[in-house]
């Protein structure tokens, strides 16, 4: 009781009761409280900025009590880290902040909350600090206790908190020159309300989510730092996802749920923009960008112009890396955290986002292709002595039905090493088949040490005249490391990393990929075409949205 002593000891023992005026909102009630003392359960709160103000938002039941169970196991709290929200955020328990796990994001102050206050402007309530409320708890346990109420407290910032009854407390703000004019702290205004226990204030809190995770979906944005017409980031919107999912979990899959059967779908952002801007294109951007109509240009060259930037090798590439490498490296973090996850992998796209998927995706190499075409390697490429007809070399690779194709149009296997997709595409060659007899193409060149990016021609034929955009072969990157297929899209010439994983279902959200394949010069794909390491593609648009536009 000393800190109630030194805090009481600081007031005048006279009590004012409240003018009139400052108590009019309040109906005093019959005081009902007995001489038992219950102490009051906290809840756990953080603390995040929106709109530039502090709102303190509950934890849900789950995580809250797992942070009341570590603060309460008598361990040092120091080194404590409380996973929450779905192990998508830690506690620090010593330090009282949460940090985000999978992503970026400033880290939030956390409190044990008991009392509250709200004033008149106040939408919600605001919890007090955690010594204060032990020592709000302590002059209340002495006034149930004692039956002796009207009890005065004053805050570190001079803040007046009077106790009258357990069904009225109030918080009275300093008034600035308060002390020379001898104002009492019923004086100074209209109070506000105070109130003990998350049960008292208007508060939703969730049950939590359920703790099997069945699928993980990585969702990649679009162009600019906002994902919606509400301006809000990656992290927000996919938020929306995850409950929007969980609701369904509710509303449809309940009774699977409480047994268990199913789990829940896990979603998380993959941000991109904000890596490209830090790459120091915003500063030479800025030197080019003209004074006038300021707030548009500086718009224009946030979000629009990393449509430009996508078309660029130099950006395109530090994008398709950025993409690539967060999604390998939060797979591999969320494989650490949950180690009995068993479920599938699905990647989701928005606008510009999808297209930079389709692009990874068409780039993607099957391990299992790759193995195989290892294997028949020894059978299919022809050294320089090699004496085979381009018969036996398409028995060989069990294309013989089409050997009557390459007679009709009289292409010879020289000839054939001058063709490129879209000449075998007209021929009437399928997608699988023309991919095999590329591949042979590159594999017996790399046999005969040609190491040149580009198929020599036989004598008399320019090859100057076959269009850069439809050749179908293997090239080097600017630094002549490694290789990369160019899978004759149009795409800008990039290394495409590969994931570390192979996805189950690729989600495009209106996606432009029908106009930028259009643009690059692709009348149309293949209806037997399909990503090397996805298995299914849904391209989801609403009819009248911009999206059906673009596709």
């Amino acid at each position: 009781m000393s800190s109630v002593g030194s805090h009481q000891e600081q007031l005048s023992q006279s009590d004012p009761s409240p003018s009139p005026n400052s108590c009019s909102s309040f109906e005093l009630l019959d005081m009902d409280a007995g001489s038992l003392y219950e102490p009051v359960s906290p809840h756990w709160f953080y603390c995040k900025i929106i709109d530039s103000k502090e709102t303190w938002i509950p934890f849900n039941s789950e995580d809250s009590q797992q942070l009341e169970d570590a603060y309460g196991s008598g361990k040092d709290c120091n080194g404590r880290v409380v996973p929450t929200d779905g192990g998508r955020y830690d506690v620090h328990l010593g330090e009282r902040m949460r940090y985000a796990v999978y992503w970026d994001e400033l880290a939030s102050e956390v409190r044990r909350c008991t009392w509250f206050y709200k004033g008149d402007k106040d939408n919600k309530y605001v919890p007090y600090s955690e010594s204060f409320s032990q020592v709000l708890e302590e002059t209340y346990m002495l006034a149930v206790t004692l039956d002796e109420w009207k009890k005065k407290l004053e805050s570190p910032n001079r803040e007046i908190i009077i106790l009258h009854n357990p069904k009225l407390m109030v918080h009275y703000q300093p008034v600035a020159g308060s002390d020379e004019w001898g104002s009492t702290p019923t004086e100074q205004g209209r109070p506000r309300t105070v109130k003990r226990g998350v049960e008292n204030i208007s508060v939703d809190i969730h049950c939590g989510e359920p703790l099997q995770i069945d699928h993980l979906v990585f969702v990649v944005h679009g162009i600019g730092p906002a994902c919606d017409l509400r301006f809000r980031s990656i992290v927000q919107c996919v938020n929306d996802f995850r409950s929007v999912s969980l609701n369904l979990l509710q509303t449809h899959f309940k009774k699977a749920q409480e047994n268990q059967q199913i789990g829940r779908v896990e979603f998380l952002p993959v941000n991109w923009h904000s890596p490209l801007h830090s790459t120091g294109v915003d500063v030479d951007l800025q030197r080019i960008t003209l004074p006038s109509i300021n707030r548009l240009r500086h718009f224009t060259n946030d979000t629009i112009l990393d449509v430009f930037f996508y078309n660029s090798p130099t950006y395109c590439q530090t994008i398709v890396d950025t993409v690539a490498s967060e999604m390998n490296r939060i797979y591999t973090l969320f494989l650490q955290r949950n180690p009995d996850f068993k479920g599938g992998v699905s990647i989701a796209g928005h606008s510009l986002g999808s297209l930079i998927l389709f692009d990874i995706l068409t780039n993607q190499k099957d391990s299992l292709g790759d193995i195989d075409s290892e294997k028949d390697a020894p059978n299919i490429v022809m050294d320089q002595g090699d004496t085979l007809t381009l018969e036996e070399d398409l028995e060989k690779l069990q294309l013989s039905e089409f050997f009557s194709i390459f007679e009709k149009e009289k292409v010879d296997k020289e000839a054939l090493a001058l063709c490129t997709d879209k000449d075998l595409q007209e021929m009437g060659i399928p997608l699988g088949p023309r991919k095999k007899i590329l591949n042979y193409i590159r594999t017996r060149k790399k046999s005969m040490g040609i190491n040149r990016p580009i198929l020599q021609p036989a004598s008399g034929v320019n090859i100057s005249n076959i269009p850069k955009e439809l050749e179908f072969c293997n090239k080097t990157d600017s630094t002549g490391n490694g290789d990369y297929l160019d899978v004759g899209i149009g795409q800008v010439s990039v290394k495409y990393p590969r994931l570390i994983y192979k996805p189950e279902i690729f989600f495009a959200f209106g996606s432009p990929i029908g106009m930028f394949l259009t643009v690059r010069g692709l009348k149309r794909i293949d209806p037997n075409y399909k990503f090397p390491t996805c298995k299914g593609f849904f391209n989801i648009y609403h009819p009248v949205s911009i999206g059906h536009v673009f596709t």
